[in-house]
């Protein structure tokens, strides 16, 4: 099997299992209660939450576990909303964000609040401009992720923190779910006030993940119950997973440094090979991410050719996992106007530090022939 659909969901890191099977096997207590086995664990998500924090170069208490990117994301767009409404009304996203984002604001405006979705330039990047003239006095919060997960660009997180910090009362969420173990983000420097990360992206378990909110930043919590993780999110904490979720932290950050050029050398080969391939536009720009690559091959449906190549245990996807099974059309790729013919026809390949460049060999000689023969059929 060639798995080359990363961006969707990572295979879990044995060390990872391992971790969670341990916790969720002996030390299945409720961190809550006041009995020593209790106790227990509730050292061990005392210990988890230190080790993540010093991961991400942030404090303990600004840590707040959660169930994933969907989650986090909710938790921060609506939390903001919710508890500084009394102030403004306004919010400023992208037209380019992760499906968790624009559906959360599309709800926040049948709640009456005012939403801007800036535009992208082709390459899907937002103009720090068209950002700086959104601003108003109602507003109170940007929203913009680092990384797209369709195109793979990156967005100018730092300028546009610098932009919100000259507005205190403004704040700022960035969606970090496809950036994170593969390119550098200091959420304090880049004066970013709210941050989500998730573990199945990064070969951890699903249902695991972070939001980090900036000490001193006040939420309206979604969840009401016991308390827990410092009032933000009340449930009985998911102690495993969170451990999990700890440990893969840190093996991607150790799989970052020790093989960012291998991947960049995997995605330039990709690249090359792609452009061999009459019939294939690469819509990835460069200086993009090096774990994404976007191509269309127009005239054909990404679903048939994403069939084929699962015929022979090759797989990828066409757009976000979270919208594939909607519309033909990739918003992402539409926003960007890249015209109808490649928002339709889109397909993208997402690597992991595990990618070989026998995957890559192999998944290039099986689309050709793929490409060729439904050519053959259509011709």
């Amino acid at each position: 099997m060639i798995y080359l659909d990363n961006s969707a969901t990572t295979k879990p890191h044995p060390e990872v299992l391992e971790a969670y099977h341990k916790v969720a096997e002996h030390y299945f207590g409720n961190p809550s209660s006041i009995h020593h086995f209790g106790g227990e664990s509730e050292r061990l998500l005392t210990h988890s939450k230190k080790q993540a924090a010093n991961i991400l170069n942030v404090l303990p208490e600004e840590i707040v576990f959660t169930s994933g990117g969907t989650e986090g994301n909710n938790m921060a767009i609506k939390g903001i909303a919710f508890a500084h409404q009394n102030r403004g009304k306004h919010i400023i996203t992208s037209q380019v964000e992760h499906p968790s984002v624009l559906e959360a604001c599309h709800a926040l405006e049948s709640l009456g609040f005012d939403i801007t979705y800036l535009p992208v330039s082709k390459e899907g990047i937002v103009n720090v401009d068209d950002l700086r003239n959104s601003i108003t006095p109602e507003t109170i919060l940007v929203s913009i992720m680092s990384v797209n997960n369709e195109l793979g660009t990156i967005q100018p997180i730092s300028e546009i923190g610098t932009i919100v910090k000259k507005h205190p009362k403004i704040f700022f969420h960035v969606d970090h779910v496809q950036g994170l173990g593969k390119i550098a983000l200091d959420f304090k420097a880049a004066g970013v006030d709210l941050c989500t990360v998730s573990g199945h992206k990064i070969h951890g378990v699903k249902g695991t993940g972070a939001l980090f909110i900036r000490k001193g930043t006040t939420l309206f919590p979604l969840q009401h119950g016991g308390g827990q993780e410092g009032t933000f999110r009340s449930g009985t904490e998911n102690l495993a997973g969170i451990v999990a979720f700890t440990k893969a932290l840190r093996l991607i950050k150790e799989a970052q440094d020790e093989n960012q050029v291998r991947l960049l050398k995997l995605n330039k080969m990709l690249r090359e090979h792609l452009r061999e391939i009459p019939q294939v536009i690469i819509n990835s720009p460069a200086g993009t991410v090096p774990h994404i690559l976007n191509f269309s091959v127009p005239g054909y449906k990404p679903e048939v050719i994403i069939h084929s190549l699962g015929e022979k245990e090759i797989y990828i996807s066409t757009k976000s996992a979270c919208s594939s099974k909607r519309s033909d059309e990739s918003a992402v790729l539409a926003a960007c106007q890249l015209g109808e013919a490649r928002a339709t026809s889109a397909l993208r390949v997402s690597l992991s530090y595990g990618t070989t460049e026998e995957d890559i060999e192999i998944f290039i000689n099986v689309l050709r022939r793929i490409v060729n023969e439904l050519h053959e059929v259509m011709g």
